[in-house]
């Protein structure tokens, strides 16, 4: 392959690079002495520019093809997540604009971009060793991202928790990925499948040796999309984080890391999949992505009942939603894939506009607690309404996307195993652990519409830019329009998936 060629395929990211260096650049040389909001609106127009140009990079050159033996793979269903990340990042940053966190804007919006690059490389990765060089260059972005509001030293806290806890799930996944390699000789997952299979898989019996792996390697991926009990990050980053770096944690991240790990267990854990049905357990990786998802479903939920921080509880939200997506990796199917990817672009597009409104709230009222959002309809009508149609989402009430999320999930585990339904018990204890969900969710709302606020200072209107608002508008009608018209974005997904061949 050509330089040329190579170019051609990454050119998406190539353009999100030379974006961040622009607005890095820009802001540090013409615009330090500009008030800080301005240099938001400039910085943020540029990295928004750049992100625009590499989604129409994407429909206008259409890239395919694969390099060196996977370490860059370009088809139609890497570039509809890749398009999706993008969204996520120019979301977050408008949501940024208005932020008051720090005074270096150009480091701040170039670190949102770097991660937005690094989850792209990972979605189109093939590779274990590209997989993990992704992945840390996203993870490191984020690490800086959670740390940047030095004015509050939750920030650092959970920073370092971060970054600790991260350190060394990289160290177990590595370690699981080396063995992997030593088993079978490659670093692509089809040669890996292939190499393991023939030496360390042999009927309803997996070699210890794979086992370890699999498990390392689980408990990587079990960190990065926070499910139980790898979560005990999560709480305490999306607290102390600035909101907006929050918001593309929990909803950029979690659609690369999860697309990637589906991958890996289906191409690269081939024939080691075992069985998690009910009274039909055998070893491989579906017991042990089943835990988790079991898991998360319950803690998650019940975590979220007792939260006083709406950040804290949509962290706990998060836990929980990682074990519903987990299903979709369960299903180890074309169907399955489909189903994880429309409700990861549905959840990180629903997360993100629930951290822009209670970033509206925090930088209006000074904090995050559930009281703190009290009497907001009479003060902030439209962010108000939005947040009702966010957290209705997120319970997954009809006709919203969130809906239609969880159906499609649970569908495609159905259709896994059609004659013994042996799965059904994770689909039980989805739509129970759903039900549980409701409650936390409106009690957001019964603040919000229900309860007045007592301090007269705080009982007065909310001023909201108007730039902060519209996004707010259009991801809200985001939710509604891919709920009522679901059909289309599965019906793309599924034929990008039945492209790439999973």
């Amino acid at each position: 392959m050509s330089y040329a060629e190579l170019l051609n395929l990454a050119a998406p990211e190539a353009i999100v690079v030379i974006a961040a260096l622009v607005a890095l650049v820009a802001d540090l040389a013409f615009m330090r002495g500009v008030e800080t909001r301005t240099r938001f609106i400039l910085g943020g127009l540029i990295a928004g520019v750049g992100c625009a140009a590499a989604i129409a990079c994407l429909f206008v050159l259409q890239p395919h093809g694969n390099a060196m033996g996977g370490m860059l793979v370009a088809d139609p269903l890497t570039a509809l997540v890749k398009i999706a990340i993008l969204v996520l990042a120019i979301f977050t940053v408008l949501l940024s604009v208005e932020s008051n966190f720090t005074q270096h804007v150009g480091e701040y919006l170039a670190l949102i971009l770097f991660s937005a690059v690094g989850m792209m490389f990972l979605v189109s990765a093939e590779d274990i060793l590209m997989i993990f060089v992704s992945l840390e260059l996203t993870s490191l972005s984020l690490y800086v991202l959670t740390a940047f509001n030095k004015r509050n030293v939750k920030s650092a806290e959970a920073a370092l928790k971060y970054f600790l806890f991260g350190g060394m799930a990289a160290a177990f996944m590595l370690f699981g990925l080396s063995l992997l390699y030593g088993m079978s000789g490659a670093t692509n997952l089809s040669q890996i499948a292939k190499g393991v299979g023939e030496k360390f898989v042999t009927t309803n019996h997996l070699d210890p040796l794979l086992i370890v792996a699999i498990v390392m390697t689980v408990i990587g991926f079990g960190f990065k999309v926070a499910a139980v009990p790898f979560h005990l990050w999560a709480p305490d980053t999306y607290e102390g984080a600035p909101t907006p770096s929050a918001a593309f944690i929990a909803s950029g991240s979690k659609v690369a890391s999860f697309f990637i790990a589906a991958k890996i267990m289906m191409l690269g854990f081939a024939g080691a999949e075992g069985s998690a049905a009910w009274r039909d357990y055998a070893s491989g990786w579906m017991p042990a992505v089943a835990i988790g998802a079991a898991l998360s479903m319950v803690l998650g939920n019940l975590a979220a009942i007792v939260q006083s921080g709406v950040k804290r509880l949509i962290a706990y939200s998060a836990i929980a939603h990682a074990g519903y997506m987990l299903l979709g990796v369960l299903a180890h199917s074309g169907q399955g894939i489909a189903a994880l990817i429309f409700y990861a672009v549905t959840y990180g597009l629903t997360t993100v506009g629930a951290f822009g409104v209670v970033s509206v709230v925090e930088n209006a009222l000074g904090d995050d607690k559930l009281s703190t959002f009290a009497g907001l309809s009479r003060r902030a009508p439209v962010v108000s309404f939005c947040m009702m149609i966010f957290m209705l989402s997120l319970a997954g009430i009809p006709p919203l996307a969130g809906f239609f999320g969880k159906f499609y999930v649970f569908a495609a585990v159905v259709n896994t195993d059609p004659k013994s339904l042996g799965l059904l018990w994770l689909i039980i204890l989805g739509i129970a652990m759903s039900a549980v969900s409701l409650y936390y969710y409106l009690q957001v709302l019964k603040r919000i519409y229900v309860v007045d606020a007592t301090d007269g200072d705080k009982a007065a209107s909310i001023q909201v830019r108007w730039l902060t608002q519209l996004a707010l508008v259009v991801l809200a009608l985001g939710v509604v329009l891919l709920g009522c018209f679901p059909g289309w974005l599965v019906a793309t997904i599924q034929n990008a998936v039945t492209a790439a061949g999973l």
